[in-house]
């Protein structure tokens, strides 16, 4: 029995052997086939998609930055140029311990407190994936250096990069502007205008003036390279090149020369300048007093000098050749006499009588002239050569608010120019319309009387007032101010000119302005007020000084300079063109707080169109001339302003 039931437990044990052995095999021979069938997958089905994810690896593209464009003047002298450099990077996303990485770093090199300053200003602005700058301009012996101790720093490269130079620092660098790190607000405004993609691998763009203006001219278009890598993601050799094209050059009209002597003659200073070629509209110089080194930008700037432009209380970073915003004074003159001539409120010959002061009938209160006696009869002429205010109280009394503004918003007062560099300000020409819309006032004919000269509500840039007067000077053609005479293709090397745009013709009756020009010059002239400005030229020179009034004076103070904080001096301004008869140069020019246009501004004139037109150099400031102290005009309602 027993016997019996031994056999029988053997066969169940067997049985269950062969029915495991049978499950192992058959899933041996199941993940066989799974084997078999996915490595058939891979190998056939999947062979393209894997073979161009292992050629991924093996090879990166690489962006290839293009060259920026070169800024040039008129003579082809450069303003903003490129040189090549190698720089010491740090791609924070493949480093865990950044501070150690730099400091480990700085035992090798030198990497002082500004350069991580720097780094750590770039970092806090960058997306973590950026390859940023820890050190510029390594010399050879630096790279070295770097060179053998490299594979102790996985994220950190040496490259060669291009950098922007501009060899003239401070000079014309409100114009010229500058380059800077690209941040995320750039990024968005690129990829909305579809560029981002010609921006890979560039780390800058121009952010102000014709830097930024012409971007899309300066940046060219950016190359690509295939490299092959080996394990650590280090480039073997290139496999192909797709080459860059280096951006387009400008050249400017604005004249060097011309631009440093200008610079130089307002000698410490404040204030803005711009001359203008009144037969095209090109712009021959533009000034801004004081300026500010742009190659200070170029690597990032560093926090010291960041604050010192900031916090000055000379405002170096204010551009107020086109967004400088101040009263015109008596320098509106000349435009009210054509604005009187052409709507025939007035004649070359109608006289008024001077008692030195305008009063509405009926009441009391005195808009006073600058000369408490007054100036007795006095013609357009006369009124123009002496500046007389109360010609123009009368004159403007009689226009109204609206035939003044209708008529001087054709000289473009009070209306962006159009200039091809962007953020300039508009200025105010006033009417009664402005007004009630800004202020929901009515308007009073107190201001309009202040109006007529220049004071007010009147807000006007110095390049509008160039532009304003090169359109006298042409006897009423309004041409679009532009800086960039022409433009160089770096594809094909050719020129494209930028030809004069005239945007409408005034139509100014000949007599008119003659009338107009004639006085102009006889201001340069013995009992003028810039005759001492204007002594000695060998050619015509025709303008108008100005002064503007910075702070409200009471009715019955005078106003003493010396007793006034320097910030709250006049403004001095001065316009004219030469030579008279056929001019080629046609200036704006405002020195802040200067006091009399006639004594400090006009002096600036006379350097920069010596210079213009006979090649005479002065390589020092303007000397400022003895101006009169004669009693203020009103600039608003119960307050006075200087004479010019």
């Amino acid at each position: 029995m027993k016997s019996r039931d031994r056999v029988y437990d053997q066969a169940l044990s067997l049985h269950a052997y062969r029915g495991r052995l049978q499950v192992a095999t058959f899933a041996i021979l199941a993940g066989c086939a799974v084997l078999i069938l996915r490595f058939l997958w891979l190998q056939t089905i999947q062979y393209e998609h894997y073979r161009t994810l292992a050629e991924a690896n093996r090879i990166t593209i690489s962006p290839v930055v293009p060259a920026r464009g070169m800024i040039l003047d008129r003579e082809g002298r450069p303003l903003a140029s490129n040189y090549s450099a190698y720089t010491l990077e740090i791609s924070p996303s493949q480093i865990d311990d950044l501070d150690g990485t730099i400091n480990a770093l700085s035992k090798i090199l030198e990497i002082s407190p500004r350069d991580r300053r720097r780094f750590r200003k770039l970092y806090d602005e960058s997306r973590n994936f950026d390859s940023l700058p820890i050190r510029n301009r390594l010399t050879e012996v630096e790279v070295a250096k770097f060179a053998v101790n490299r594979y102790r720093f996985p994220g950190v490269e040496i490259r060669a990069r291009l950098f922007r130079s501009y060899p003239e620092g401070a000079s014309a660098s409100h114009l010229i502007g500058y380059i800077g790190r690209i941040n995320d607000a750039d990024i968005a405004r690129l990829d909305d205008a579809g560029l981002l993609a010609n921006y890979r691998g560039t780390q800058h763009l121009g952010k102000v003036g014709m830097e930024q203006s012409y971007e899309k001219e300066l940046h060219g278009l950016t190359g690509s390279e295939q490299l092959e890598t080996d394990a650590g993601g280090r480039a073997v050799h290139s496999l192909a090149r797709k080459e860059p094209v280096s951006g387009n050059d400008l050249t400017l009209s604005i004249d060097l020369s011309l631009q440093q002597i200008a610079e130089r003659a307002f000698g410490t200073r404040r204030g803005a300048l711009v001359a203008i070629d009144p037969n095209t509209g090109e712009v021959l110089a533009f000034v801004s007093q004081p300026g500010f080194d742009p190659n200070l930008f170029v690597d990032g700037i560093d926090q010291a000098n960041w604050e010192m432009l900031n916090q000055s209380s000379d405002k170096p970073l204010n551009n107020r050749a086109s967004r400088g915003l101040y009263p015109p004074g008596s320098t509106i003159k000349p435009f009210m006499a054509l604005a009187g001539l052409q709507t025939k409120h007035r004649t070359p010959e109608t006289v008024i009588q001077d008692p030195g002061y305008f009063a509405f009938p009926g009441s009391s209160h005195r808009y006073r002239d600058w000369k408490p006696e007054g100036h007795g009869t006095v013609d357009l002429h006369r009124s123009i050569v002496q500046s007389c205010d109360t010609y123009y109280y009368t004159l403007a009394n009689e226009l109204g608010i609206d035939l003044m503004h209708e008529y001087l918003a054709k000289f473009g007062l009070g209306e962006r120019t159009g200039i091809d560099m962007d953020g300039e300000l508009p200025g105010i020409l006033p009417s009664k319309v402005w007004k009630k819309t800004r202020y929901h006032q009515d308007w009073f004919g107190g201001e309009t009387v202040i109006s007529g000269i220049g004071q007010g509500y009147n807000q006007m840039t110095p390049l509008q007032m160039a532009s304003a007067v090169a359109t006298l000077a042409s006897g009423g053609k309004v041409y679009r101010p532009h800086i960039v005479k022409s433009i160089r293709d770096s594809a094909s090397g050719e020129h494209r000119d930028v030809k004069p745009q005239l945007l409408r013709d005034i139509g100014l009756r000949d007599e008119d302005f003659t009338a107009v020009r004639d006085a102009m010059v006889d201001v340069m002239k013995p009992g003028g007020t810039a005759a001492q400005a204007g002594a000695g030229t060998p050619y015509s020179f025709a303008g108008k000084t100005g002064t503007a009034q910075v702070v409200a004076i009471k009715q019955n103070e005078k106003y003493v300079e010396s007793r006034v904080k320097e910030a709250n001096r006049d403004h001095a301004w001065f316009v004219g063109f030469a030579p008279a008869e056929a001019p080629t140069i046609a200036v704006a020019i405002l020195v802040e707080n200067g006091g009399h246009g006639g004594s400090t501004a006009a002096p600036i004139a006379r350097q920069v169109v010596d210079y213009w037109l006979l090649g005479k150099k002065s390589n020092g400031p303007a000397e400022e001339l003895g101006g009169d102290t004669t009693p203020a005009k009103p600039a608003i309602p119960g307050e006075e302003t200087h004479n010019d």
